[in-house]
Parts: C-alpha cells; structure tokens; sequence
C-alpha cells in the first residue's frame, strides 16, 4: 500500500446552508507533491483551513500519519509537522532575511516568549538560519530588509521560514500568484528543489506549475473531488477540460 501521509474522509464544511466543501476524500501520499487545482470559488483554501484547522468541519474525518487531527487546534497541527503558507506572503517587512528565518528557528530554544531575553541569545541559530537562506539562495540577502526584496523573493523567503519549522508536510497556498513570468519560473524550481524528502500540497491555478512538478493533481468543483490523477490524465478528462473552459472543446491552459 502507498504510504499516506494525510488522508481525509467525507471531509465536509457548510456556511449557513451554503457548502463550501463537500465530502471530500483526499489521499497525499508522502513525499510527493500533490497539488489542489479548480476554477475560483471551488473550495480549495477552505479545504486549506479545515486541513491546518483555521477553521472546523462540518462534518467528515482527517487524518495525518494515521492520527485522527480533526478536532485539533491550529499551533497543535503545527507542532505535529504540518505547516503552511497563505496567499499573501506572511514575512516581517521591517526586520532582516535572516532575522525573519530566526523567528522560525526560534522554538527550538524555547524562548519564544522571553522577551527580556537579549537579541544575542539567538546567534546561535544563525548557522542553520543562513543554511536555509542557502536552499532558497538568498544567503547573499540575509542582511537586507525584507520590506525592499521583490515580491517572488519574499515568496521564496517565506519557504525559508516555513522550513525552519521542520515540516513534515508543508501546504503551500497559490505560491506563485501575482508573479511575473521570472519570479515563478525561479519559485517552481525551488519548490521542486526544497519538496526532495519533503511532501508538499499546494493550491495553484498555474497549469505550467502543476504540470511541471506535481506528481499528482485532485480538481475540485463546488466543493467537490471533480478528478484526481496525474497532469496528463486530468487534463484529458471532459468534466475538468469543462470546469475550466465552459466547453469540453478546450483544454486547460
């Protein structure tokens, strides 16, 4: 059998009459990169805060390594190894790259909230603060303000300070949206990069993105699994080809 790493069953969210996620039955198995795919409204963030628990389920199941999560609180899925990103990039805009990724090491110590504790107690950690730097290669800006670095390079450090946490599956939410065509080209290669002995599930609209480095794509629509398997698979079959185009003449893009 495969080796999964979340599973979730008839996973289910309602807002007063309206269902947002409709039983969804979702298997990411471990060290792949499974991507969550669908035209806007289909679900896929809230699908994200049931599964980081932001927010509750209806109703439904979720499972990670095997360990029913659903009525866990959010910092305990956290501490559990499964981290994410948001769709607007989450750095401190006035404090260093690298004392943004020290924020992230900083449990380890654990002195996150001694905050009478001098600065120089966290030097310690800035080996490992700029070997992280390093996977995303931005070493050479570990001294700049994050306010000043472009957008994709506040992306890519965000990926920095979401592996300081140590993640054991990491949730990435549309990681290239709003980037022009050099900054995403530079975050798909690091996500590929930083996914070896990683699993990884994100929410993206780029099909380039998808099709370039998922090992496996679920479609929702409504709130519903519309289809699930590989690029090439999904991207034949009618109902997705519909999803996205409003025809089965077209194919997504």
């Amino acid at each position: 059998m495969a080796d999964v790493i979340l599973e979730t069953k008839r996973l289910t969210k309602e807002f007063k009459g309206f269902t947002a996620v409709n039983n969804v039955d979702l298997s990411v198995q471990r060290g792949h990169i499974h991507a969550l795919i669908g035209p806007n409204g289909a679900g896929k963030t809230t699908c994200f805060n049931l599964l980081t628990k932001f927010l509750g389920p209806s109703s439904g199941q979720i499972l990670f390594n095997g360990r029913d999560i659903t009525r866990a609180r959010p910092a305990q899925v956290a501490r559990m190894g499964i981290i994410r990103s948001f769709q607007i990039s989450a750095v401190f805009p006035h404090l260093t790259v690298l004392q943004n990724v020290r924020i992230g090491l900083q449990r380890q110590l654990g002195t996150s909230f001694h905050f009478w504790r001098s600065e120089r107690s966290l030097q310690q950690l800035d080996a490992r603060a700029m070997a992280l730097l390093g996977e995303v290669d931005l070493d050479n800006l570990a001294d700049s303000v994050t306010a000043d670095l472009p957008y994709g390079r506040k992306r890519a450090l965000e990926i920095a300070t979401t592996l300081a946490m140590e993640p054991e599956l990491m949730l990435l939410d549309e990681p290239t949206q709003g980037m022009g065509h050099e900054d995403v080209g530079r975050v798909t290669a690091l996500i590929k990069k930083v996914a070896q002995g990683r699993t990884i599930l994100m929410v993206e609209h780029n099909m380039n993105v998808v099709s370039g480095i998922c090992d496996r794509i679920s479609v929702l629509q409504r709130g519903a699994v519309l289809a699930e398997g590989s690029y090439a698979e999904v991207s034949k079959n009618p109902q997705v080809i519909e999803a996205y185009m409003g025809t089965p003449d077209g194919a997504p893009a």
